[in-house]
This record gives C-alpha cells, sequence and structure tokens, in this order.
C-alpha cells in the first residue's frame, strides 16, 4: 500500500507528459466537445481517463505514488494556469481564440463547418439572446468555453 514500485521523479515525469499530451488531444478536439458536453463526450472523458492511468502511474497502484500523480497534476495545471495568465500567446496557444460565426448579418459556413456546429445550434443561441434571424447580429462568437456569445444590432 505505501511502498512505491517506481522512483518518486517517474510519477512526476509520467504525470507531466500525460497532461501535455492530454491537452493537445482536446485542443485538437475543438472548443465545442470541452464546452458542450453531452452524455456521449462524458463517457469519453471517464474512459480516457482510465486509458492514460497506466501511463501515469507505470502499474504502481500505492498510495504515495496516487499522491504524487495527484499533486504533479494539479501543480501542472496551476503552473500552466499561471503561465497562460500572464502570457497571451502562450494563452492563445493552449486555450485558443474565439471564432467569429455571425458579423453584421453573414453566418460564416466554413466557421460552423470547422467548429462541428449545425445551423440549428447557432440558432438556438441567437433565440436566447433575443434576435429572430441573422440579419438581426452585429456579431456572434464560438467562444473558447464552447458557448456561443451573440450581440444584436442595435434596433
Amino acid at each position: 500500500m505505501w511502498n512505491m514500485s517506481l522512483v518518486w521523479w517517474e510519477f512526476v515525469l509520467r504525470g507531466i507528459i500525460i497532461y501535455v499530451f492530454l491537452i493537445v488531444l482536446l485542443r485538437l478536439t475543438g472548443k465545442r466537445q470541452v464546452g458542450q458536453l453531452s452524455p456521449f463526450d462524458l463517457v469519453l472523458l471517464l474512459v480516457l481517463s482510465n486509458a492514460v492511468q497506466n501511463a501515469m502511474n507505470g502499474g504502481d497502484n500505492s498510495v504515495i505514488g496516487g499522491m504524487i500523480s495527484a499533486v504533479t497534476l494539479v501543480g501542472v495545471n496551476w503552473i500552466v494556469g499561471l503561465l497562460t495568465y500572464r502570457n497571451k500567446k502562450l494563452e492563445a496557444l493552449i486555450e485558443g481564440r474565439p471564432d467569429v460565426l455571425i458579423r453584421d448579418g453573414k453566418l460564416f459556413q466554413q466557421t460552423l463547418e470547422h467548429a462541428k456546429l449545425t445551423r440549428h445550434e447557432v440558432m438556438t443561441a441567437l433565440r436566447e439572446a433575443g434576435c429572430a434571424s441573422i440579419e438581426e447580429v452585429r456579431a456572434a462568437l464560438l467562444e473558447n468555453d464552447g458557448s456561443i456569445s451573440v450581440i444584436p444590432k442595435n434596433k
């Protein structure tokens, strides 16, 4: 229970490698997957965490090893948060930038396709913002968290 089968620094190194790998993997899947978790997405994340568990702990099931891995993940996440707060280029790389879906009543279909958004999802966001049509929108943006922000035109 308390005896580790790996040296402490290997837990740290494995944790950092898996953290970076998952950040890159989730960044490549796009904003929508991160911001709007469907039951399918939740199951995927749970299975994904199980899939990388052994890569992080190297087969070690000790309490200390688990604690080292947990502290490593929380620590790396804190450091990444601090670095992205201080460096806007790094923030854009890790978190991305909002994508313009609509500007001055013009829908950008290519952006919708890239983000895997349907017209129905965009129209739902517009109605929630009080806009009945695309023409009533000054701007609609797909935010980094997967939500859609709508700025109506002045009426």
